[in-house]
Order: C-alpha cells, then structure tokens, then sequence
C-alpha cells in the first residue's frame, strides 16, 4: 500500500511542472539576454549557420554591409538566412526573472518595460560613476572623433563598407559608373578635401588605397616624436658604421708607413 502510494506521489511530482529556484531565476535573465545590447531579447532573431540569437535591431547594422560577420563567433552569414525565433519568444513568455531594482518577479517578455519604468533601476542608473581617465590628463577627451573605419558608396549610398568592401562594392556595381565622385577615404582623413572629385573613382581606390591609413599612417601627436627617434636611431647606426669603416682604414693604411696618403690619412685620424 504504501510503495503504491510513493508510486502516485512521484508520478504526480513529474507531471508538475518544474518552476525554476530562487538562484536559478537569477541566472534565467543572463541565459536570455542580448549579447549585443546585454538586455533581454526584444524580437529575438537567429543566425541559420551558426544558431546565434540576438534582438532584431542589435542586429540590423550587421545586415547593412556586403560580407555579414556572426558578432559573436565572427562566422561569415547568409543575410537571408535569418529568422525570427519563436522558440525563444515562448520561452520569454514562460519565464519569469526577478528585476535587478525591486525584486519583482517579471516575465522576461515584459522586463524591458518594467525596468524602462522601475524607480529603484532608475535610481541605479543616475548613480553609477561617471567616467573618469585612469590617467589624469590635461588633454581634452575628443567628442566627435570621425569614423575613418566605415565609408559611404559614393555611387549609390550604400553605408558601413570598410575599405576592401568598398572596393569590391564599386568594382562590382560601377565599374562603368562615368560620374566623378569625391573620395570617402580621402575625404575622412585630416589632409582630405571633401569637395575634390575623382575624374577615375575606380583607379582612385585600386593604386592610392592599397593599404590601410589607421594600421601604417602615424596619428599626427605622435609624429614629430616618431620622425624624431627614427632619425636619432639612423644617426647613431650611421656614426657607428663610420667609425667602424675608419678604423679598418686606420688599421690598413698603418701597414704602409712610405705612403703619403697612409700618412696624411693617419694624421686627419689623430687630429680628429
């Protein structure tokens, strides 16, 4: 009798469904959150290749260049490829997460909303430290700092190409494109003329931007200092090879005491 009634109680027990511990749910929110944004998912899209699943939006900016990268394995992607997940929108819905300000048991699809509206997050928010340098410096911190790392088609508009996709870009859709057009490369760096039209766009990018300008251009602070050391550095290399080439010709002019120009060039080797 009472093995039957063990029996009824874990059967009863296993067709309960399992609520998640208090630690458990702690760790729910992290298990569905955004690795873009770091927030729970807002309308969760998934990557067919490699499975990776962010918020639609965090996402978008990836979609808007040629070659999409996975942001989180770095995985080339078929852009056409992505889907919205329903699996993990149920599970949003099904879960609840207690809130980082009150406490208060939330389900994960309405977390965002709730913390936009929490008091107790909002007050977290307008106290976190404000950034300070790890160095005091007296140089000012930079606020509109031009982005040299992605360039707009001159052509069609089309944005967030780096320098190689550019050009595979252009080559691609203008190759016969007789317009002249300015240079985005040209124009982002600070010697540039945003108003200068290339007359030959193409031929432009395949002979004057056959490297990057941030991996071999020296940043213009640093120059003086740069152009300063390698010549201090070729000076110094330069004064030793001297030297060593007069003493060699120190040692085999000596071996001739009757010559007049041994002689003479002993004697600029001692006057000097």
């Amino acid at each position: 009798m009472m093995a039957m009634f063990r029996s009824l109680v874990s059967a009863s027990a296993q067709l309960r469904p399992q609520q998640p511990s208090a630690s458990a749910a702690e760790g729910v929110e992290s298990q569905f959150s955004c690795p873009i944004c770091l927030e729970v998912y807002h309308k969760p899209v998934s990557i067919a290749g490699c499975s990776h699943t962010f918020c639609g939006e965090c996402l978008q900016p990836c979609l808007q260049v040629t070659s999409p990268l996975c942001p989180l394995c770095r995985v080339p992607f078929d852009p056409k490829k992505v889907d919205r997940s329903s699996s993990v929108e149920k599970q949003l819905g099904s879960y609840k997460a207690p809130c980082r300000g009150c406490s208060k048991k939330v389900a994960l699809v309405k977390m965002r909303s709730h913390i936009a509206s929490c008091s107790k997050v909002q007050e977290q928010i307008a106290n976190c430290p404000k950034f300070v340098p790890v160095v005091p410096t007296s140089q000012p911190i930079p606020s509109n700092i031009p982005n040299r790392s992605t360039f707009v088609c001159p052509f069609c508009g089309a944005r967030n190409l780096d320098q190689q996709e550019l050009l595979k870009h252009c080559m691609t859709s203008h190759r016969n494109d007789p317009n002249k057009v300015v240079c985005p490369v040209c124009s982002a760096m600070p010697w540039g003329d945003p108003s200068y039209k290339s007359s030959n766009f193409l031929q432009h990018l395949l002979h004057r931007h056959k490297f990057s300008y941030d991996t071999f251009v020296v940043p213009a602070p640093q120059r003086s200092t740069a152009i300063s050391s390698k010549l201090c550095h070729l000076m110094h290399c330069s004064i030793g090879s001297m030297t060593a080439a007069a003493k060699t010709n120190n040692r085999n002019l000596s071996c001739d005491p009757h010559s007049s120009k041994g002689v003479l060039w002993n004697n600029r080797l001692k006057v000097s």
